[in-house]
């Protein structure tokens, strides 16, 4: 097994081998030993400055991109476009060319815009990370699911995961499609038609319109929030009407004739797309996906940046 990346940026899943993966979750492996014991850092990143530039609000992404970047003894600097120069009209370009020239080697960005973390990678000299680009990409939420999957049920290949819910805005379904796809697992969607994205099945899924019947098939289900910042019109006549239709709750959970496992990248619309007395059962693997969010990151961090070094 290769020992480093075969890419320089981590700007979408679309772009990594499975080699890749294999190579960030064995050093995930790693650092999740490294977290839970009582010094929790490493000196590896000591000589390497992570600018996190985030254009759109997060809580989880920043908090945990922060703590990944400190375990591994980075210098950290955070930029929140909400109090920035963006407001008065600077280009992102001149944005991160000015945070640059203070000898930042390496760059996590979040973005409204769909290709933004593609377009600054072929404009400036640092490593960059996407950590959510609109509508398009969050790879590093797609790899830490995939590394929760393989956790619990020991491989990702050969298993069943159905991804229910707003399909359509959602870069968490595109970016784990992706990455469930490129280790050998079966993917189904589920959700209303208006929230499945027009010729989803040309990535190689299927459309399952009864939520029932998904979980039927399914090992595991991945439930994701309704988007409503992102909508500008009505897709569905009501949450009410969503929640009957595609709410998953622990009636329908224990109705089901075997056991899965069930996922949320967060944050949670309690009582709409999942109940709290089934994300907070045992099924939910909800906060082990926050842990290891810690540790895959971790992984790509150091993996990207010991391509810098070299």
């Amino acid at each position: 097994m290769s020992s480093e990346l075969s890419v320089d940026h981590l700007l979408g899943i679309k772009y990594l081998k499975p080699e890749d993966i294999d190579l960030i979750f064995k050093t995930a492996d790693h650092f999740k030993e490294v977290i839970n014991r009582p010094i929790k850092k490493v000196p590896s990143l000591r000589d390497i400055t992570i600018a996190n530039l985030f254009f759109e609000n997060s809580t989880r992404t920043r908090l945990s991109f922060e703590l990944a970047e400190k375990r591994l003894s980075a210098d950290v600097i955070n930029f929140s476009a909400a109090s920035s120069s963006v407001k008065k009209g600077e280009t992102l370009i001149d944005t991160v060319n000015n945070i640059l020239s203070m000898k930042v080697d390496m760059v996590v960005m979040r973005h409204p815009n769909p290709g933004a973390g593609i377009f600054l990678s072929k404009h400036v000299n640092a490593s960059i990370i996407n950590a959510g680009d609109g509508a398009h990409e969050h790879p590093t939420q797609a790899l830490l699911d995939s590394y929760s999957i393989r956790e619990k049920l020991g491989d990702v290949r050969g298993k069943k995961v159905v991804i229910v819910g707003d399909i359509l805005h959602s870069r968490v379904a595109l970016s784990n499609i992706f990455a469930l796809k490129l280790q050998g697992a079966e993917v189904k969607v589920c959700g209303p038609k208006t929230l499945l994205p027009k010729h989803i099945e040309s990535l190689g899924v299927e459309v399952e319109m009864n939520l029932k019947a998904a979980l039927e098939w399914c090992d595991v289900a991945n439930m994701l929030r309704v988007q409503n910042e992102r909508m500008d019109i009505s897709y569905f006549p009501s949450t009410r009407e969503y929640v009957k239709q595609f709410g998953l709750n622990k009636k329908l959970l224990d109705s089901l004739n075997k056991e899965i496992v069930v996922m949320h990248p967060g944050p949670i619309n309690r009582g709409v797309e999942i109940t709290s007395d089934v994300a907070d059962s045992d099924h939910a693997i909800i906060l082990d996906q926050v842990q290891n969010g810690v540790a895959v990151r971790m992984a790509v961090i150091y993996l990207l940046a010991s391509k810098i070094k070299q």
